[in-house]
């Protein structure tokens, strides 16, 4: 589903990403795990091209692209990636002026071309879904942060994508909301969605994930199944940064 191989990217001097491999198979679900600056987010958003990565190379179902410093990527090509992507954002990101069923409806009119009336059904049937048919004719602003991310997630999945990127989805909600989120990214998992979670929740990432990845800067510094990376790490720093997450957890 997803290779990367020797991923590079910088801002001017500062090196963000420094080489990293990566698969996820169909699927599956990969939630990336580290502390801030490490590199996350940044990989994150190569997988869609939302970043451009300055070498390497990223497969990602049919669209294969290599990046060094001649390269110049056909927007048709990047547009064709992202139509099998479906991006979450931590800060929500609805259009405020839209219902929650036309944030749902708008990339499949515009983007997909579907008439109104079928574009209406898939997305009655996604708030559905996430637990919101009640919610369509609401605007943003009437609904809850929780309400609001998933709403988001049922956009996300409006474009029937092959994978589903989250971006810290929880990291702006009060944390009595923080469940309902990942209740709804939990049954997407047991559905065989394919995945890739940039998180803090580490009860959700060893509940869910079949692979965690942990990214310390800019490099991938552990892998492999939760159990493993989560309750056995093999190096000093990521056991100092699992150390840290497990006291938040107990305060």
């Amino acid at each position: 589903m997803i290779e990367i191989r020797g991923l590079h990217k910088s801002y001017g001097s500062l090196k963000v990403l420094k080489g990293v491999d990566l698969d996820l198979p169909k699927g599956k679900v990969l939630v990336i795990i580290g502390p801030s600056g490490s590199g996350k987010t940044t990989l994150l958003r190569c997988f869609n091209l939302l970043e451009m990565p300055d070498k390497g190379s990223l497969k990602l179902g049919g669209n294969t692209f290599e990046f060094h410093e001649r390269a110049k990527i056909p927007q048709k090509d990047i547009l064709a990636l992202r139509k099998n992507t479906g991006m979450v954002f931590q800060s929500f990101n609805l259009f405020p002026h839209m219902t929650a069923l036309e944030n749902v409806m708008e990339a499949q009119i515009t983007v997909q071309r579907k008439s109104k009336e079928e574009a209406r059904k898939r997305a009655d049937t996604l708030l559905a879904k996430v637990g919101l048919a009640e919610k369509a004719s609401s605007y943003p602003h009437k609904l809850s942060g929780g309400q609001q991310q998933r709403v988001a997630i049922a956009r996300a999945m409006a474009i029937d994508p092959e994978v589903l990127l989250f971006d810290e989805p929880t990291s702006a909600l009060d944390p009595e909301l923080v469940g309902e989120v990942l209740k709804v990214m939990k049954q997407l998992a047991s559905e065989g969605m394919t995945m890739a979670i940039v998180t803090h929740e580490m009860k959700f990432a060893a509940d869910v994930a079949d692979h965690v990845i942990l990214m310390d800067e800019g490099y991938i510094i552990e892998q492999g199944p939760p159990k493993e990376v989560l309750n056995n790490p093999q190096t000093t720093r990521a056991n100092q940064f699992l150390n840290h997450l497990r006291g938040q957890t107990d305060e």
